[in-house]
């Protein structure tokens, strides 16, 4: 199994004495006690900032609940902070779990957008119900499964 580059990253770098930006392993933006955000080295558009949490985790459900709202409360800094400094009217965050996911540690986007930008993101294809009884069923697991995970022991 090769190294995590996120890892790598966040080794590298201290919410204490962040390094000289010659020594930095990224173009760093942000660093604290729980994360690090830096730009995106293969960027969408100029601005593109990945935002990770210090400890290694595959996917968002993996993120201990306990840093959710602080890594969630960055992320919304960080888009304000990317659409004011790349004029950006909007933005686009994501987060791939598992599938499309580059590197596998969690990673938060924040890419600028701007209208007529030429980036073809899209949900598609669609897969409508075949009606409303298909739909009610899907909706049913998913509740059930939610509710199980409210009532499961945290650890």
């Amino acid at each position: 199994m090769k190294p995590c580059a996120f890892c790598a990253i966040v080794a590298e770098t201290s919410p204490v004495a962040p390094l000289a930006r010659e020594d930095a392993p990224a173009h760093l933006v942000h660093t604290d006690d729980d994360t690090v955000a830096f730009l995106d080295a293969k960027p969408v558009f100029h601005g593109h900032v990945l935002l990770v949490p210090r400890v290694h985790v595959t996917t968002l459900a993996e993120l201990p609940p306990e840093r959710v709202p602080g890594f969630f409360a960055l992320a919304q800094r960080l888009e304000r902070a990317v659409e004011s400094a790349m004029d950006a009217p909007g933005s686009l965050v994501m987060i791939n779990n598992v599938v499309s996911q580059s590197v596998p540690h969690l990673h938060l986007h924040v890419i600028p957008r701007r209208p007529k930008d030429g980036l073809r993101f899209f949900l598609g294809p669609r897969h409508p119900y075949r009606d409303t009884d298909e739909a009610d069923s899907v909706a049913q697991r998913i509740a059930e499964r939610l509710a199980g995970d409210a009532e499961a022991p945290s650890d």
